[in-house]
């Protein structure tokens, strides 16, 4: 969440008006929505035509030719991308038709008020199953899992929907063919809820302030880390650019950077 990673990126994203200028996308994003856009047209075939070539239309289809070094790295990526879709898609039975794909889930508590979307939900012989795909070159594990906000605060929202339990996350990384997965229980669903409540109550706190002192706030001070060097509004945040030289429009896709830090799709 932007809250947590800065808070001073928060404002400047959510309450500032007129809002700053963000950079431009970055072609690791623009990988990420192809890969997501075209995940998502492809259940909408029909089964009969769910093949290789297929996927190779819908990539190109979804195709942002957006914050690559040159065409020829996009064109290179493109296919890259096609490629891995395609091996993921081998790895799964592309005849079972998910409970939903990317649907717009909300969840309501006396304190929080959460709308998302999933990108797919399964329903395996009765079991639901939230699953979330992810591009970005950083390792992931089970633990990632675990531990994810959003994934925990789906599960229960899909619950509360489909009036039946849902304790299964994954994280399905294209880029390693992995599936990191965590079976919830409702105890630690709950602790998850409480968490996402008392961050909400965080954010109350701090509009209001905004609301009272604007830019003034002394809520809003930068949180400075390795992330300052990929923050879409590090262009507004002198301390932000003191963290070190701001990574390219390509940064996410190369072998050689560090990708602790990577902002993942």
């Amino acid at each position: 969440m932007v809250w947590l990673d800065c808070p001073r990126r928060y404002r400047m994203q959510y309450l500032d008006r007129p809002r700053p200028l963000s950079r431009a996308q970055r072609a690791h994003t623009s990988v990420g929505v192809a890969t997501h856009n075209a995940l998502a047209g492809f259940w909408d075939l029909p089964p009969a035509e769910r093949t290789p070539t297929a996927v190779e239309h819908l990539v190109a289809r979804s195709w942002i030719d957006v914050g690559f070094r040159d065409p020829d790295q996009s064109a290179q990526w493109r296919v890259r991308t096609t490629r891995r879709v395609t091996d993921y898609l081998r790895g799964i039975d592309r005849l079972r038709q998910p409970l939903g794909v990317e649907r717009t889930v909300c969840l309501h508590t006396k304190t929080l008020a959460v709308t998302g979307r999933l990108d797919r939900l399964d329903d395996r012989d009765g079991e639901l199953v939230v699953v979330d795909y992810k591009t970005g070159r950083a390792a992931l594990s089970d633990d990632d899992a675990r531990t994810s906000l959003p994934l925990a605060l789906y599960a229960v929202a899909v619950g509360a929907m489909f009036a039946r339990g849902c304790l299964r996350v994954e994280l399905h990384h294209l880029s390693t063919g992995k599936v990191l997965a965590h079976e919830h229980t409702p105890a630690t669903l709950a602790r998850k809820v409480a968490e996402a409540e008392s961050i909400a109550l965080d954010l109350r706190r701090a509009d209001a302030d905004y609301a009272d002192r604007g830019a003034e706030s002394k809520l809003f001070e930068p949180r400075v880390s390795p992330i300052c060097m990929w923050c879409d509004m590090r262009a507004h945040c002198p301390t932000g650019q003191l963290v070190g030289p701001e990574k390219s429009g390509w940064a996410g896709l190369e072998a050689d950077d560090s990708v602790s830090v990577q902002p993942s799709g």
